[in-house]
């Protein structure tokens, strides 16, 4: 398990940089989700430092003039790190550390160390080395002597100092050493999702904005006891639990990791392997912060990410949580959703429900006569199926079953 403490948190400075094709509204939302992030990463933001441009300075990334500002802004904060709202590229990274004091870290480096942070699975840990390792190369020049002045911190977790000071040659060799383990444990994971295909396994993904609440309700559908908090990135390994519904067929859920706008596409490609359980799912539960102010952009975010994973065409039941705190005059979205509080059990009971009709929209209605002798057929049908209604006819001395089939169901034969 990765622990990481400290005796006081970081002081950060944020740097955005509005271009003039930025609405007010997405670049502050931007901001103030860099704000939770660093909170996230055990950090405090001292000072905001804004700037509007037509183009990113393609050396500093923002004008000379902010440089200076940021340069007096932390050396009377003693700020340990200035954080940048955007990716930067190498140069520009060399070129900022070279004038600050303090330690430069963009968006996407704080996304990766809260990732580390996160990780508890080998497959977990290995994902968020390859993405760190594959982002870091290009970086390398300048990194040591600044982890040497500074020591590690916010943007230093996961490989660790010394990994990334090797040269590049060791670190490529790294690079490929996890690809082979993970393209194993894929193959694995392929083999076992395989085997629920061919035995007809239902499969719900719960999908989502982090910090709408995916893992809460899924801990409450399944009683799988995974770690649930109010924090961006909570929960970043899969899970598979099975979750009952109401009549008795068990599926498989998996909790996955939550999707947050500009997700680096390092990350995307690491964790592919574990999104693809996404992609195989025949639903979705796309969780949605209904009380957060931007809940329509975040569904935008996740509705993005799938479909550049191709799971776009996998039907959806959209779940607006926490009811409890919606602005007065809440209207959902969308023709397939459902509003609850993940807290409540009168609310996840319905949710179970509703799930359990959107699977029977993917079945076959039957309805078919059993023999009384016949009570493994019987047994088949409230394992395999949603079994609606069972009743006896005594006229015929059998069962009446009605309910609903997997399309590639093979019924039993009658003795």
């Amino acid at each position: 398990m990765n622990e990481y403490t400290k005796t006081e948190p970081e002081k950060a400075i944020l740097v955005g940089c509005q271009l003039s094709r930025q609405t007010d509204e997405h670049f502050f939302y931007s901001l103030d989700e860099l704000k939770s992030l660093t909170e996230t990463a055990q950090g405090t933001v001292a000072a905001v430092v804004t700037q509007k441009r037509d183009r990113y300075d393609s050396a500093t990334y923002i004008g000379s003039g902010k440089i200076e500002e940021i340069v007096a802004l932390e050396s009377e904060l003693e700020a340990d790190l200035i954080i940048f709202n955007g990716e930067l590229t190498p140069s520009q990274n060399r070129n900022l550390s070279r004038s600050l004091s303090a330690r430069v870290i963009d968006r996407t480096q704080l996304i990766l160390d809260i990732f580390a942070i996160r990780a508890r699975s080998r497959e977990g840990k290995l994902q968020v080395e390859l993405a760190q390792l594959e982002y870091m190369l290009p970086r390398l020049s300048g990194i040591g002597s600044t982890m040497s002045r500074l020591g590690a911190g916010i943007g230093t977790r996961g490989p660790g100092e010394t990994k990334l000071e090797k040269d590049r040659r060791h670190i490529r060799v790294r690079i490929h050493e996890l690809k082979r383990s993970l393209t194993q444990i894929a193959s694995h994971r392929d083999r076992h999702r395989d085997r629920r295909k061919t035995a007809g396994v239902i499969q719900v993904a719960l999908v989502g904005y982090t910090n709408a609440g995916k893992s809460t309700i899924f801990n409450r559908l399944t009683e799988a006891g995974t770690y649930e908090e109010n924090q961006l990135f909570a929960t970043l390994d899969p899970l598979t639990r099975k979750l009952k519904l109401p009549h008795g067929l068990s599926v498989l859920a998996s909790d996955t990791v939550g999707f947050i706008q500009d997700l680096p596409t390092s990350l995307i490609a690491a964790f592919r392997s574990t999104l693809e359980e996404v992609k195989e799912a025949d639903l979705l539960l796309h969780v949605i912060d209904g009380s957060h102010e931007d809940r329509v952009q975040h569904e935008r975010t996740v509705n993005k990410i799938l479909n550049e994973l191709g799971a776009s065409s996998i039907p959806v039941l959209t779940v607006f949580n926490k009811k409890d705190l919606f602005a007065e005059g809440f209207v959902p979205s969308g023709t397939s959703s459902l509003s609850i509080s993940a807290l409540h059990n009168e609310d996840i009971a319905i949710l179970r429900e509703r799930t359990e009709k959107e699977i029977m929209k993917l079945m076959e209605y039957y309805h078919i006569e059993v023999q009384a002798s016949d009570g493994k057929w019987l047994s088949e049908l409230k394992s395999a199926t949603i079994l609606m209604h069972q009743s006896f006819n005594e006229d015929k001395g059998v069962y009446e079953c009605k309910g609903y089939a997997p399309k590639d169901y093979h019924f039993p034969k009658s003795n």
